[in-house]
């Protein structure tokens, strides 16, 4: 169901190139509290319908903390961060979906902050600069950052160079087009098969 939900918002050969989510210590800090109250009850009960079998009738109470643990479990795997080589998706809500996508054209620049914790279990902030209405949009203790904004930043600058073969750029040749391709195809940013065949769409245009 949610992978359909996400292949639904994909335009016209867009993919996914990475999923996150928050770090799992995020889910960990919401339900420590309602696992630890979950074996509390359960054991106050097991004592206490020893002596009173009537008490048994308080195993019902382990339902709330339950209940609560397993919304808070819901909540933290429907919140993804996706890269797609379009742009950046943030999506949120059990039921009632919230999407905020950020364009890559129009990403301005891209801070990451990790705290000492944050670098020792890898995870950290994300925030990203751009030129739309949202202007600024805030990923909060995602896993694997690093990771994260490599994704995001080779996206974009392959984005540059998705077109080229379209409308070659102005002041541009095309050896020198095909020269900024190979630099991509050599720091992986584009595949082998790519460079070939955004090469020989730019030398039919010679």
């Amino acid at each position: 169901m949610a992978k359909d939900y996400i292949q639904s918002m994909l335009g016209e050969s867009e993919r996914i190139l990475l999923s996150t989510r928050q770090h799992g210590f995020v889910l960990f800090s919401a339900i420590v509290a309602e696992i630890t109250i979950t074996l509390l009850l359960i054991a106050i009960f097991s004592v206490a319908s020893a002596y009173f079998p009537l008490a048994a009738i308080g195993f019902v109470l382990v339902l709330l903390p339950l209940g609560s643990m397993t919304r808070d479990i819901l909540v933290w795997s429907n919140h993804q961060y996706l890269v797609t080589n379009r742009r950046v998706i943030q999506i949120s809500g059990i039921f009632n979906k919230n999407v905020v996508d950020s364009s890559l054209e129009k990403v301005n620049d891209v801070k990451m902050t990790q705290s000492f914790f944050g670098r020792m279990f890898d995870y950290g902030d994300i925030e990203i600069l751009t030129a739309s209405e949202i202007g600024v949009n805030l990923f909060k203790r995602i896993g694997d950052p690093v990771k994260f904004k490599t994704a995001m930043l080779n996206s974009k600058e392959k984005l540059g160079f998705e077109g080229m073969a379209v409308q070659a750029q102005p002041g541009k040749s095309i050896p020198a087009l095909i020269a900024d391709l190979d630099e991509l195809r050599k720091k992986g940013i584009v595949t082998e098969e790519e460079f070939k065949q955004k090469k020989t769409e730019l030398l039919a245009k010679m």
